[in-house]
């Protein structure tokens, strides 16, 4: 879908790229990554005649772009960059019009299009159609960013740090959105990133770079387990199994949580145990099943039902969502200073739980299949 074939791109005596060749299949995600200065952007910006190489060939599904003029063959292709690049005067709705109504789109496809679009970013259409995008958040305005570039169903996406500037919450947010998104539309990406852990979690391909030239393109697994060569292996670190984590999902390996109203506490509490006396944690959850704190039935057990022996949540952010990576689960384990966190809905409701020990099973299983 994406081939580049010997390119390379010269500013004076320097090349940005030299002899590079690549190929993205159809529905593949591959990421570029690698130290400031690599050639990484410049890549991109190859691929959809915003730079003109010195030599080599670049096809788009199976045609050189050479043969489309610029402006033709960006509207085939979708791009996000890193600060969105919206458009001031124009509302979200018609910032993500523009390429359908380029396309000449009739009004009603149009519309319907920008609230199938602004569901599938996670933004509700009534609330944000009409905004400007002063009246955004820096997440909600990079959702637009990617909204706008799917606007035409493009078969081939161009993604240059698209989420770099954002805070690390929204990040998490917007990746996991991303990768919902590419499991439905199976676009071919062509991503840019500084950040390993995101390539790690997103790639089918990781494409690592150095002065211009590709330096071992393979699986993220692959990369992880069997680096190419010194350079390889000091920029994915020493800690590679940890990072291996970041492929897999909470939803996983989650298990089954026991939770219990705070209604029902502490007569319920006694059935639990009765049935289930290996049982350590009980979620507390509020009327709409949301959760309020949890309960350590060893406290119970020594001190009745005293209502100290639960603890209740206080931070909105406390627990994971089921698209959260393990190693995701990992750091905030190490953070506040659990061994067990629960799984929880949009609505804050628990759907699971996963404990350090399910983690501490997938690592050892994930060395001992790179030892074999």
């Amino acid at each position: 879908m994406i081939e580049l074939r010997s390119v390379t791109k010269k500013y004076g005596d320097q090349a940005a790229v030299m002899d590079l060749t690549l190929t993205v299949s159809e529905g593949e995600v591959c990421i570029l990554i690698g130290p400031s200065g690599c050639g990484k952007s410049t890549t991109i910006k190859l691929v959809n005649r915003m730079l003109e190489p010195e030599s080599g060939e670049i096809f788009v599904n199976g045609r050189n772009v050479r043969g489309f003029k610029p402006e033709f063959l960006r509207r085939r292709i979708g791009y996000v960059i890193q600060y969105v690049g919206l458009f001031p005067h124009m509302t979200v709705s018609d910032n993500i019009a523009v390429v359908p109504k380029l396309l000449s789109w009739e009004k009603g496809r149009i519309s319907n299009r920008v609230d199938e679009l602004l569901h599938m970013v996670g933004l509700r259409p009534e609330t944000y159609r009409h905004k400007y995008p002063h009246e955004l958040s820096g997440g909600e305005a990079q959702r637009i960013g990617v909204a706008r570039a799917l606007a035409s169903d493009p078969p081939v996406l161009l993604m240059d740090e698209p989420f770099g500037a954002v805070d690390p919450l929204n990040r998490e947010s917007l990746q996991a959105e991303f990768m919902k998104i590419q499991k439905e539309l199976q676009k071919t990406v062509l991503f840019v990133t500084h950040d390993l852990d995101e390539a790690i979690r997103l790639a089918d391909k990781i494409a690592l770079m150095r002065d211009g030239a590709i330096v071992q393109y393979d699986t993220p697994e692959n990369i992880l387990a069997h680096p190419a060569n010194r350079f390889v292996h000091d920029f994915v670190g020493t800690d590679r199994a940890l990072k291996r984590l970041s492929r897999y999902s909470v939803a996983t390996i989650m298990r089954r949580a026991y939770s219990l109203s705070m209604h029902d506490y502490p007569t319920t509490v006694h059935e639990y145990l009765k049935k289930q006396p290996w049982l350590r944690f009980l979620w507390i959850v509020g009327e709409k099943g949301e959760l309020r704190g949890w309960l350590d039935t060893r406290d119970f057990k020594e001190q009745g039902a005293e209502a100290e022996v639960i603890t209740e949540v206080k931070d909105p952010h406390f627990g994971l969502s089921d698209d959260s990576t393990l190693r995701d689960a990992l750091s905030r384990m190490l953070a506040e200073g659990v061994k067990v966190l629960p799984v929880l809905d949009r609505e804050r409701r628990v759907v699971g739980e996963i404990s350090l020990k399910d983690i501490e099973r997938v690592t050892e299983e994930v060395t001992e299949r790179w030892s074999e």
